[in-house]
Formats: structure tokens, sequence, C-alpha cells
């Protein structure tokens, strides 16, 4: 390759100006971070970022890290912790189980709470070290000292340089200030969590050994028990159970506030409900129509039973309640029915339901007193045993009370056990569980009651609101009402037992594992095959595809949707896009219950693969009804309300499902009609275009009538009779003609299928007068 002259120059050029630049940077002076030659415009950048980082660190430290709001959460919790510590390190106090699990719960929280605290100091910790390093860096950094031998431009910064010395060290002043603060909390918080720790091995062990003592002897047989407990200061335990218990509600109740928010929500909506019905039944247009209401578990002001409503759902809302939160409970739905009860229940049943209250009190009160002695002991027994007389004389009046005794009985039985229990561990030393038993069978009794009060005030409420919505023409006007009581007593029925078993196994103690074990059986991974799932997957899949099922069923009656009958003898029209709304509610809820099933889309198409080979094998009448009914919905060939014919079958449309639809026939029977069979064969549709139908009559009359006066009598009877078409002139014909007869057919345009037969009826029987009288005889 040749270079010319050009190139030899452009070159040579290039190479004078990098040895020319090179030179240069050999010779310029380097600067320093901490050279007192700095050019006056990186001393400037120094300043300004400087002045930045001092006016960030000032910032920081003004805004603060909300150290006093730890210190007080910090208090909080210990005073949370103080007395579960002083009733653990009480000599001789033997603490029962469901107390320990409630001390457990608070310091579960409290331990929580702290990590909390500990992970925002160790945020502003950090925090603080990173500016109080950066404080320190810039205390050292010589840019920007004032010394004597400063140049002129120097001198020009003096006193912004001055004032950034002093604002560093009032800086640095109170990041250290902040700093120690933030590190005595954190001390401070690994102090009362090493305390929490100990107080949780401390309460693990008591239930441990309360587990493995279960049926074993915690206190003398009674006939050895002494006659004073003289070892133990009972009022010092007593007042430390006191102390615990009282610290167990109180932590409850306002670590819990936004549950209760839910409740009284919920009471508040049930009030407005019955209250606004009530009015609306006062109007005058309604209340001619719905008469004299009288409900006995509700009112024009719901006050009380929205209260029973309140207390009665609470345990739904908060299932981790201590067992003395759910027995002041069910004392306040105890004074509620009382209310209630006063001038509704004739004496002998308001007397006994008094003797409930009243054992109801004393269980409380002698179990919360009981120890070793034999006195007290004996005394619990006495109330086991008016326990069991009590409940059987409430088992003898069942037959007078309105109640569901199939779901009282089996609690009355439970009852009776629980009595014969506590006497039974009493007699043999087991004390704690005498005591719970007690406490479990009352208020598993007090409970049902309130329960079937609270089914029957919600019964009520919407007895009256199927009341006013039937004269309204509401939604209810359209559902089936018998159903729908029976569906609404189920739920009622199945929420009513979930209560009740709620209530049941927080009082027992058993509740926290009772939810550990149904859980640990929902979450845990199963293994079929290549196939990972849980139960708790499939039980998800299970309720969302019958949640969608329920709605597609109904979603009809959201758009106003009526039975279809013959009641009126007129033609309904009905949209069938109702149809395209219950296949898309369908395929929703099946690609949600698919995404909560937890099955990768991988493991999908395998199923999906092994739905076609059976689509293949033997599902192909089902997947035609399917395609059908979707090619139903659009292509029209009939809508709901019409009057059809297929084969041997008249009838109307009374629905057009995904899979078959339902003819209701004129004998009052219902025929399901697979979509297949719609599309394929052959179908008569009467109503589509037009409702009216030409009717056929025939009869034979002797070959000597005077077939023009016979033609006039049928015309001018026609003319009279109601459903013809009056613009359409009948029509009366010879059809055959025999030895001694003529068959006669008349043709006749009447208004409506649906009134055909009653036509020709009615056309034959004022025929028949007519014909004796002008001599014609029918053959």
């Amino acid at each position: 390759m040749k270079l010319t002259g050009t190139s030899i120059k452009a070159a040579f050029l290039l190479f004078f100006s990098i040895i020319i630049s090179t030179a240069a940077f050999t010779q310029a002076p380097t600067l320093k971070s901490d050279s007192g030659q700095t050019i006056p415009d990186t001393l400037l950048f120094r300043i300004q970022r400087a002045q930045a980082a001092i006016t960030e660190i000032n910032a920081s430290n003004k805004k603060g890290y909300a150290t006093g709001n730890t210190r007080q959460s910090l208090s909080d919790i210990r005073q949370n912790i103080a007395p579960i510590k002083a009733d653990l390190t009480a000599t001789g106090r033997v603490i029962e189980p469901k107390t320990l699990t409630s001390y457990d719960l608070i310091l579960k929280t409290s331990q929580d709470n702290l990590q909390g605290l500990q992970d925002k100091l160790s945020k502003a910790s950090n925090d603080l070290q990173r500016m109080a390093n950066e404080v320190l860096n810039l205390s050292k950094d010589s840019v920007l000292m004032v010394q004597a031998n400063d140049t002129t431009a120097r001198k020009l910064y003096k006193d912004q340089l001055i004032d950034i010395k002093v604002r560093l060290q009032n800086a640095g002043k109170l990041t250290t200030a902040n700093l120690d603060t933030v590190s005595r909390l954190l001390a401070d918080v690994s102090a009362s969590n090493l305390q929490i720790t100990e107080l949780q091995a401390n309460i693990s062990d008591r239930m441990q050994v309360s587990g493995k003592s279960a049926l074993r002897k915690e206190s003398p047989y009674i006939w050895a028990a002494p006659i004073d407990n003289k070892d133990e200061d009972v009022g010092e335990l007593l007042s430390s159970s006191i102390r615990g218990q009282n610290k167990i509600l109180g932590y409850f109740i306002n670590s819990t506030w936004d549950n209760r928010i839910l409740v009284i929500l919920f009471g508040g909506v049930f009030f407005l409900w019955v209250f606004l019905n009530y009015r609306k039944a006062q109007k005058p247009d309604l209340k001619q129509n719905l008469g004299t209401l009288d409900f006995k578990y509700i009112s024009a002001m719901p006050v009380i039973p929205a209260l029973i409503v309140m207390l009665i759902i609470t345990p739904l809302f908060e299932p981790d309640s201590p067992s003395l939160y759910i027995e002041i409970i069910s004392f306040g739905i105890l004074a509620l029915l009382t209310i209630d009860f006063w001038k509704k229940l004739e004496p002998k049943q308001l007397r006994q339901w008094l003797y409930i209250v009243g054992l109801y009190i004393l269980v409380m009160a002698v179990t919360a007193t009981v120890h070793d002695a034999i006195f007290v002991r004996l005394l619990l027994i006495g109330v086991n045993v008016a326990s069991l007389y009590i409940g059987y004389r409430f088992y003898q009046k069942l037959k007078e009370i309105n109640f569901k005794k199939g779901f009282i009985k089996p609690v009355l039985y439970v009852f009776f056990y629980l009595n014969i229990m506590a006497i039974i561990l009493n007699v043999f030393g087991r004390i704690s569980l005498a005591k719970i038993y007690s406490i479990t069978g009352i208020v598993g009794l007090t409970q049902v009651i309130g329960l079937a009060i609270f089914i029957q005030i919600l019964t009520d409420a919407l007895e009256l609101q199927i009341k006013i919505s039937s004269c309204n023409g509401g939604i209810f006007s359209r559902l089936d009402v018998s159903k729908t009581r029976q569906s609404f007593q189920r739920m009622l029925s199945v929420i009513a037992v979930i209560l009740w078993l709620l209530v049941f196994f927080i009082n027992l103690n058993v509740a926290g594992g009772v939810f550990s074990f149904f859980h640990q059986v929902l979450v845990k991974e199963r293994v079929f095959g290549t196939l990972k799932f849980t139960l708790g997957n499939v039980l998800f899949f299970i309720i969302i595809v019958y949640v969608s099922n329920i709605l597609q069923k109904n979603i009809g009656v959201l758009f106003g949707e009526k039975t279809i009958g013959y009641a009126n003898n007129k033609v309904e029209h009905k949209s069938s896009k109702l149809t395209l709304f219950r296949l898309v509610i369908v395929l929703l809820g099946l690609l949600l219950a698919f995404t909560a099933s937890g099955i990768p889309m991988d493991k999908l198409t395998v199923v999906l693969g092994a739905l076609s080979v059976g689509i293949g094998l033997g599902m192909q009448n089902i997947v035609n009804n399917f395609v059908s009914g979707i090619i139903l919905i659009f292509e029209k060939p009939f809508e709901i309300g019409d009057f059809i014919e297929l084969a041997d079958k008249k009838g109307k449309i009374q629905d057009i499902g995904i899979r078959s639809s339902k003819m209701l026939t004129q004998y009052g029977s219902q025929v399901i009609i697979p979509n297949g069979d719609l599309l394929s064969n052959r179908l008569v549709n009467w109503t589509q275009g037009a409702s009216y139908v030409k009717s056929e009559l025939i009869f034979k009359v002797n070959i000597a009538t005077d077939i023009n006066a016979l033609t006039k009598i049928i015309e001018d009877q026609i003319s009279k009779t109601d459903h013809t078409v009056k613009n359409m002139s009948p029509e009366v014909l010879i059809n055959a003609i025999t030895a001694d007869s003529m068959e006669i057919k008349i043709l006749i345009w009447v208004t409506s299928v649906y009134v055909e037969p009653a036509f020709k009826s009615k056309l034959l029987l004022d025929l028949m007068p007519r014909f004796t009288d002008a001599q014609i005889k029918v053959m």
C-alpha cells in the first residue's frame, strides 16, 4: 500500500499534536484534596458539597428518629409483661393452661413488636453512624480549613469556611447525642427481648408439665383434702391471678380494636336493615298489603336484637380471644336475653331462664376461688350437681320452646358429660380440668341458647324483607321464597355450629392446637405422581367452583328474570344473552379455581391433554352440546319464551343452558333437551315471527247437507268467537266425500298458539246447537 504526500502530512501533524498534549499534561500541577494551592473553582465545589451534607445531616437530626415514640412503645411492652412475670414467679402459683396460652400470645405479640422496634432502631443507628463518619471526614478535610498562609482566593471564602466549621461542630454534637440515645434504646430492647425469651421458656416448661399431668393428680384426693389451705396465701394468689387476667383482657382489647370496629359495623348494618324496613312498612300503600307485622324477636327499634347479633358473631372476628373475654361476651348475651325475655316469656319459662343465668354467675364465682381446701371443692361439686339438675329440667322443657331441638339436644348431652367429668376430676384431685370443664359446660349451654335466638332474629329480619320486597316487586318477588328460606336456614345453622365449636374450643384451651392441626393438614405439600399440591388449594378450588356454579344459576335474578309459564297465555320473550353471562361466569370461575389450586401451567397443559383424550374417547356428546349451546346463543333460532315443536314435544322454552335447555309443556311437565338435539333436529318455532297460528278443525256431515248454509253458519259463528285474526278470513273446505258423508275442514287463523285448544273447544260448543237448529247432522 502506497502512502501519498497528503497522508504523510496528516500523520505527522497528528503525531506532533499528541506530543504537545502529553507534555502539557505532565507539566501541570496535581490537584490534591488537602493542598493549599487548590484553584478557587475546586474550593467552591468543596464548600457547596460540605454545606449540602451539613444541611442534610441537620434535617435528619431535626426530623428525629421517633425515639420518644419508641421509648413509649418499649414502656408499654414492659408494662404488658410485668404482670405476667409477677404471676409466673409467684410462689406456689398453679396457672391454668388457658391462662398460660394467653400469656404466651401476649409474649409472642410483644416479641414481634420488639423486633419491629429493633429493626427501626438498627436502621436509625446505621444512618447516624454514616452521618457521624461524614462529619468526621469533613472536619479532617484541610481544604475547608483556614490557614495563615492562605492565598488571596482562599481568603475570599474565609467567613464561609468558619461558618462551616461551627455548623460541623453542632451537627457532630447532635448526631452523637442521637446515636447515644438510639444505642441505649437498642440495649433496652435487647434486654426486654431476653426477658421475654426467659418467660416463654418458663411457659413452655409449665405447658409441658401441664400436658403430661392432664389426667394426673395435682391436688389431694377429696377425702384427703385439707380443711384449710395454710401453705398458700390464697389472697395473694387470687390477687396475682386477677392482675394477670386483667392484663390479658386489657392487652387483647387494646390490640384487637380494629376487629371490634368490624363487629360494630355489622351490627349497625343489621340495625339499619330492620329499622328502614319497618319504616317502609309504615307507608300507606305497603301497610294495607302487609297487614299487621307481628314478629317475636325484632321490632321497629331493634337495639337489643342488633346488640345480640353483634355479641354472637364476635368470636368469628376474634377467633384467638382469651377465654375470659368469651366469658364476658357470654354474660353480656345473657343480660341482653334476660331483658328481651322479661316480657316475652311466661312466668315459668322466665323462672327457668333465670335459674340458668344464676347458675352461670355461680359457676364463674366458684371456679375463680377453688383451691385445694375441701370446702371450696365440695362447693364446686355442688355447683356441678345443680348444673346437671337445671340442665335436665331444661331438657324436659324443650317441647315448650320453639327452638331447633336437633341443635340444642347434642349441646345438652355435652353439658351433662362435662359436668359429670368435672365432678370425677375434682374428686380425684384434678382441679384445673374440673374448673375448665365446669366453665365450658355452662358457657356452651348459654351460647347455644343465644345462637338459637340469633337464628330466630335473622329469620324474622329476612321474613320482613321478603314481605316488603314482594309487595314492591323487588328481588324476592322473582325468587322461590320457600327455597330461599330453606337455604338461609341452612346457612345460619352452619354458622351457628361453627360459632359454638369455636367458643367451645376456646374455653377448653385447645383452639390453638385445633387451628394448628387444620393448618398443617391444609398447607402440607402432597405428591401425586409428579404433581404437587396441598389440601388447602384443593379446598379453594372446590369452593370457587361451587360459588361460581351457584352464581351462574342465580344470575338471572339480578337481571329481573322471572319464571316462564302459561299463567297469562301471552308470548314472553327473554334475551338469551343471560346464557352468555353464565358461560363467562363459569369460565372465569374455572380460571380462578385453577389459579387458586396452585397447579403450574405446564401441569395444566398435561391435564388439558388428558381431557382432550377423554373428549376423543367418550365426551363427544358433552362437547357437542356445549358448542351447540354457544351457537344457539348467537344464532338465535329461538329465544326464552318461544313456543316450539321438536319431534313429538311442544312447549315454551324456559331456559337456555350451557349444556341443555328446558322446555315447559302445556301439561306442566318440564323437558330437558340437549342443545345438540335442538340444533341438529328439525325444530318448529311457532312464536318467533308472530304469535298467531293457523288452526284446523275436521268433522263429517251428512251427504245431503246444504253446503252453502253450512258455510254461512260456520263463518258467522267464527266471526262472533274471540281470539281470531279478523283480517284473515276463515276457509271452509270439503276435504273428502264418501257414500253417505262429507268431510269438512275448517282453517282459521288464531291470535295465539296458547289459546288454540280453548278456541277449538269454544267454537265446537257454539256450533253444535246451531247445527241442531239447522237440522245439520254431524256424522
